[in-house]
């Protein structure tokens, strides 16, 4: 019986077993939304959240990367440690500004005036000595364009200037069929008014057609006294 091999089988079985369970203590758990969408021109948020079975140090580092759409190689365009680095390049240079807390275990990160070049999968790895174990977490994020706001257009001004009047005439007309009261029923008073001097000649008229002078004779006679 060999001793001796059974012996290093049993050590090199405790060693595995052990830096599995110290993985699994000494890991740290990195999160971060699936996907983001954006309206170019926008400021947006990629967020990233850790969690460590460790007390933060100045050993703690944060990375992100990018994978652009057109695809090729990761970039590394940002990096903490103790103070954030931003990115020197012309991509991104100005564009990148770090919002995480380390304390309150945040890694975020904001990017300014997103175009559609930034387009891609974006990366965040934490590192938290002896949490060094852990997948970082991904975000794709996806820029579109700008909605363009509404204009009036030449056919736009055109209907307004055509349904506007329709729609007055039509509420005009609707009114005077389902309200009689607006059409000219009675006669103007203007029209029933007579001046003095018409009322004068018209009961002229009324009376010299029904009245007739009555001519009356009268005879005197004289007695002479005789004599």
């Amino acid at each position: 019986m060999d001793v001796n091999g059974s012996s290093f089988k049993a050590g090199l079985s405790c060693l595995v077993v052990g830096f599995v369970l110290l993985r699994s203590v000494c890991s740290i758990s990195v999160k971060a939304p699936a996907e983001i969408s954006v309206v170019r021109g926008a400021t947006v948020t990629l967020s990233c959240s850790f969690t460590s079975s460790s007390s933060i140090t100045s050993l703690m580092s944060v990375d992100w990367t990018v994978r652009h759409e057109s695809s090729g190689p990761a970039i590394l365009f940002f990096h903490f440690s103790s103070q954030a680095y931003l990115p020197n390049e012309d991509y991104f240079k100005g564009r990148v500004k770090w919002v995480g807390s380390p304390s309150r275990g945040e890694a975020s990160i904001q990017l300014l005036n997103a175009s559609l070049t930034d387009n891609g999968t974006y990366t965040c790895a934490v590192r938290n000595p002896p949490d060094v174990h852990g997948h970082p977490a991904q975000t794709v994020l996806t820029v579109t364009p700008q909605r363009r706001s509404l204009a009036f257009t030449d056919v736009g001004v055109l209907l307004v200037f055509v349904l506007v009047p329709s729609g007055i005439i039509t509420l005009v007309l609707l009114g005077r069929i389902l309200c009689p009261c607006w059409s000219v029923s009675e006669k103007s008073p203007a029209a029933a008014h007579h001046s003095s001097i018409e009322e004068a000649s018209g009961d002229e008229r009324f009376y010299g057609q029904t009245q007739q002078k009555h001519t009356q004779c009268c005879c005197y006679f004289k007695v002479n006294d005789p004599l």
